[in-house]
């Protein structure tokens, strides 16, 4: 069975919406992959948003471009809480070359538990709308992730978890960016004012 659904509205909070493609058509795959790719080109810091959901044995993949997504450098790949992920990709032959767990990264100031959620985090960074965007299911509906295609219901908390990942990344990125030039510009030595020999006024040398 091959099919590539596409959702454009997926909600992800506030006027936030999320373009999803399910399918296993490979080479459906390729094509978003280059779109992807083309856009994450333009970014500065290429960061993706990734996480795993699974409840069996998965087989193992044959797709090139994908493995080679994946394997590629120049991406900072981020996820929540991914030890299992990675055993998971490796059991299929794939493995991330730059993979980020955001668990272990950052930490919830003045948190009270040893390891804080995806929930509590993107709630402190993004929006308390995340505390509660994905209700835990139900364990009949975590059996179905392995049934194709996925349910609506399996689309948006998938996409949404990528999608929150992706997010609070690219927030604590920037945030460090903008820590590291304010450092810099205040260890830049002031400039050197000197009387003008014209007459003038001041001038900057």
């Amino acid at each position: 069975m091959v099919f590539a659904d596409e959702y454009k509205d997926v909600e992800a909070h506030g006027n936030t919406k999320l373009h999803v493609i399910h399918t296993i058509d490979k080479k459906q795959v390729a094509i978003t992959l280059a779109q992807y790719e083309r856009h994450l080109s333009l970014q500065r810091h290429k960061i993706v948003g990734i996480d795993l959901e699974y409840n069996n044995e998965p087989e193992a993949t044959q797709c090139t471009v994908f493995d080679k997504f994946l394997a590629d450098p120049r991406y900072t790949f981020a996820g929540f809480s991914i030890d299992g992920d990675k055993k998971r990709l490796e059991r299929v032959n794939l493995e991330v070359a730059n993979f980020i767990d955001i668990q272990k990264e950052w930490r919830v100031p003045e948190a009270t538990k040893e390891l804080d959620s995806l929930g509590d985090v993107s709630g402190m960074l993004i929006d308390d709308y995340y505390n509660n965007m994905n209700k835990k299911m139900t364990d009949d509906e975590h059996k179905r992730w392995a049934t194709l295609p996925l349910s609506m219901r399996h689309i948006e908390y998938a996409a949404k978890d990528a999608y929150a990942a992706y997010e609070i990344w690219n927030r604590i990125t920037l945030t460090q960016d903008r820590l590291r030039r304010a450092k810099l510009e205040k260890q830049e030595p002031p400039k050197k004012r000197a009387r003008s020999s014209w007459g003038w006024g001041d001038a900057d040398w």
